[in-house]
């Protein structure tokens, strides 16, 4: 009974958010709440502030108004960062990293292990995110080699070799062929099924619909819907969400991880 309110608690609490870029407001009075264990989708139009919100709640952008809980703590004061995973989109990160997949995955680990060296526990947990999503036969080769869709793979992977509780994934099925959207479905399946709670920036459910609790949609920088996901509602019957499909294309990247 003792371990009914940790459960109720939201994992993420955003009010009244309002947040800019230079001069631009982006985010305009966003509410949300995410609760354990849910999977929520942000869909909205490109612009829209989808993309904003997720880089607000790890603090990547300031809030110039509102307030946002990440497991019931103020953000400005929340520290235990090893509970929360984070899949940025691929153009956000530096290009061009020298570095085999083990070792991209093993950063994920560094806010567990700190400074220590790594244990077997560690190792393990690396080896399992790797195994996870369908590359455990690569990890020593270079990310330089791969795919727009095994690099897709290797950022998930390296969020999840911290064992998060939460997993904030901005377009993971961006530019990803459809044999390696499969798979990234099948790994958050994984994760949902043991407890994570999950919340994705998305342009289109496509293959990760069927796991999909809730949609909230953003116009303009405010939510303009919070309920059923679009298969529920009807694909076109949400304000401010434009049907985009991913690219098709699976083109290999050669200017490193994340471009």
């Amino acid at each position: 009974m003792s371990s009914e309110p940790a459960r109720t608690e939201p994992v993420i609490s955003v009010r009244s958010a309002t947040a800019s870029l230079g001069s631009r407001p982006v985010l305009r009075g966003v509410d949300l709440t995410v609760h354990g264990g849910e999977v929520v989708a942000l869909l909205g139009a490109n612009g829209s502030g989808k993309s904003t919100a997720v880089r607000s709640m790890i603090g990547q952008v300031p809030l110039t108004g509102g307030s946002i809980t990440l497991f019931g703590t103020e953000l400005k004061r929340f520290r235990d960062w090893s509970r929360v995973g984070y899949v940025p989109q691929r153009t956000t990160a530096a290009s061009g990293v020298p570095a085999t997949i083990r070792e991209v995955v093993s950063s994920g680990r560094l806010s567990r292990t700190k400074l220590r060296w790594p244990s077997r526990a560690d190792r393990a947990a690396v080896e399992r995110a790797i195994g996870l999503v369908g590359l455990a036969d690569r990890a020593k080769d270079s990310v330089s080699a791969l795919s727009g869709g095994q690099h897709q793979r290797v950022l998930i992977a390296r969020a999840l070799a911290a064992d998060p509780e939460l997993l904030i994934m901005d377009e993971p099925m961006a530019g990803v062929d459809l044999a390696s959207q499969e798979i990234l479905a099948s790994t958050l399946r994984e994760q949902v099924a043991g407890g994570a709670t999950v919340l994705l920036v998305l342009h289109e459910l496509g293959p990760l619909e069927p796991l999909i609790d809730r949609a909230v949609v953003l116009r303009d920088g405010c939510v303009v819907h919070d309920g059923p996901p679009p298969r529920a509602v009807g694909q076109h019957a949400l304000p401010g969400h434009d049907h985009v499909h991913p690219h098709a294309a699976d083109e290999p990247l050669r200017t490193g991880l994340l471009t």
